[in-house]
């Protein structure tokens, strides 16, 4: 099934069922989302039932598909990324064989086609093309191997971050704040069935395409994972649970031939061309600067919808 949300001048939206060729869709028999999230096993078999999308698809109507959740953790599930970027910072490694997660801003996710405000271009603008998983409520405890059906829906998404802003946070070992701002999430939430091959081993195995200004920027898969989704919400529920419409993300999709395909976020870009040749060269984004993604399946389908947003002034 493809869920998306639309405006209707409420915070969280109204649910619809999508069709196949996103060209209609149909209102959910719950109002939000979230409200079906709590109730995924009386729901869902309805939301699976719906065949009729008489409803035309308003692409100015569509919000994130959970325009604000309880929680949202992201990961640092590529490896390639994570080694680049501790190489170009001069930091050691963290040894561990756990993943890696923090805990990130909730309360708003952008629509994919919102166009998004930052305070200043000199704080180092910069997407992040991500895939995430929202799940049901998850027990203290959960096994990876049984996290996986809790898993009910795959996101897309764009995770901005405000790069000049980082190091400094990360420096003081208290986290981000403002260093991350509100993330994007394409147009479609998703059950991991419509990925067919494509969701393999928790993992979503498909190019994510990012374009900026109208050129190519990257091209990297979800298969590289180092960690599956099953073993992220795991890891989130070791010692807590996890309430229904928690949203998992990947961190920045990355592959180790990133000089071949390219980049999912500007920082990697910027420290390839340090280990390189000393320096980058490669500047962050400037307001109207627009970016989008997409990712295709082995079919050629895009059952996420793309993110197509732009920078602007407050």
């Amino acid at each position: 099934m493809r869920l998306a949300s639309l405006r209707d001048g409420t915070k969280d939206g109204r649910l619809v069922a999508v069709a196949p060729d996103a060209g209609g869709c149909a209102p959910a028999p719950v109002k939000t989302l979230q409200e079906a999230l709590e109730r995924w096993e009386e729901v869902a078999p309805a939301l699976a039932a719906i065949t009729a999308f008489d409803e035309p698809l308003d692409r100015a109507a569509i919000l994130a598909p959970l325009p604000r959740a309880w929680q949202w953790l992201d990961g640092s599930a590529f490896a390639s990324h994570g080694e680049l970027m501790d190489k170009v910072l001069g930091v050691e490694p963290v040894k561990t064989d756990k993943p890696l997660m923090y805990q990130g801003t909730s309360d708003k996710f952008y629509g994919p086609f919102d166009d998004v405000r930052f305070p200043s271009e000199d704080l180092g603008i910069d997407f992040e093309g991500e895939f995430g998983v929202i799940v049901d409520a998850v027990p203290m405890g959960t096994s990876a191997a049984d996290a996986m059906r809790h898993i009910r829906l795959v996101v897309q998404i764009n995770d901005w971050s405000l790069r000049k802003l980082a190091g400094p946070e990360m420096a003081t070992g208290f986290g981000w704040v403002q260093a991350k701002p509100p993330c994007s999430m394409a147009p479609f939430a998703v059950s991991p069935d419509e990925l067919g091959d494509g969701w393999r081993d928790g993992r979503v195995c498909a190019p994510l395409l990012v374009d900026w200004n109208g050129a190519r920027f990257g091209a990297a898969t979800g298969a590289a994972m180092g960690h599956g989704f099953h073993e992220l919400v795991a890891h989130a529920a070791a010692t807590r649970d996890l309430v229904a419409g928690t949203v998992i993300g990947s961190g920045t999709v990355s592959n180790s031939n990133y000089r071949e395909i390219g980049s999912s976020c500007i920082a990697e870009r910027r420290g390839i061309e340090i280990v390189d040749h000393g320096a980058p060269t490669t500047l962050f984004m400037r307001f109207g600067d627009r970016v989008r993604m997409e990712a295709i399946m082995a079919d050629g389908r895009a059952p996420f919808g793309a993110i197509e947003q732009k920078v602007v002034k407050p």
